[in-house]
């Protein structure tokens, strides 16, 4: 049986246009115009994955209502927030409530998809024993890049996708400076760069709730960031 995937979106013509393209993936797509008709689908049977945008018909923010009751009925459902609304505090919002992804509606359907597939991949093997060939460390950072995890000293980071793929782009080479144009690409999302500065505070914040003195992301003005993590394990951040 194919996954299920649940889309609550206020908008008819939006909500079938990414249906008929997931459903061409080979997902069972669900659809939902409203909270309460969501709600009212999750109590007798969660979907797989839940893409929910955040203004539902008159309820300007029914979409982080949804998320919180939905993250209250499982850890591990994927969630992704899909909305036009691409304002920082929002993007912060959702991220808080338990969404596994923020993203904009101006990302292309291939990206979506591939969104979609990292989550379910993330999800396949998250009780699986970690496979080394996957791992990448850098001191006291490790990245998992089957699971999309990632550890630091040993303690989990809560990153989303989005947010793993720009923490791998930094670690993978580091002292080397990487422009906003490179992140986004490496993290397969297309934004201002005030997003993706939006992006690194939020990561930064994330690490220094773990460690009050994590320095490792250096903004290199005019050129974009680095990212300044040792090479062997032993050693420490500069």
């Amino acid at each position: 049986m194919g996954r299920r995937i649940a889309i609550v979106e206020d908008e008819a013509a939006i909500r079938e246009n990414y249906a008929d393209v997931l459903r061409k993936q080979g997902y069972e797509v669900q659809t939902y115009c409203n909270r309460e008709e969501a709600m009212s689908a999750f109590d007798l049977r969660l979907p797989n994955l839940a893409i929910i945008d955040i203004g539902l018909e008159n309820e300007i923010d029914g979409g982080f209502m949804l998320c919180q009751a939905l993250r209250s009925m499982s850890d591990t459902l994927p969630i992704i927030f899909l909305t036009a609304r691409d304002n920082d505090f929002d993007t912060v919002s959702g991220l808080r409530m338990g969404a596994d992804d923020y993203l904009t509606k101006d990302i292309s359907l291939p990206h979506l998809t591939a969104r979609i597939a990292a989550l379910f991949r993330r999800l396949d093997v998250i009780d699986q024993p970690t496979s080394p060939e996957n791992l990448l460390q850098r001191g006291k950072l490790s990245l998992d890049i089957g699971r999309l995890t990632v550890q630091w000293e040993e303690q989990p980071v809560p990153l989303t996708v989005t947010e793993f793929w720009m923490v791998h782009a930094l670690a993978k080479f580091p002292g080397h400076v990487k422009s906003r144009q490179i992140l986004m690409q490496e993290s397969k999302i297309f934004v201002d760069g005030s997003t993706i500065t939006s992006h690194i505070k939020r990561i930064r914040k994330k690490f220094v709730q773990l460690d009050g003195a994590f320095d490792c992301i250096e903004t290199v003005y005019g050129m974009g960031y680095r990212g300044n993590v040792e090479t062997a394990p032993s050693e420490q951040c500069a």
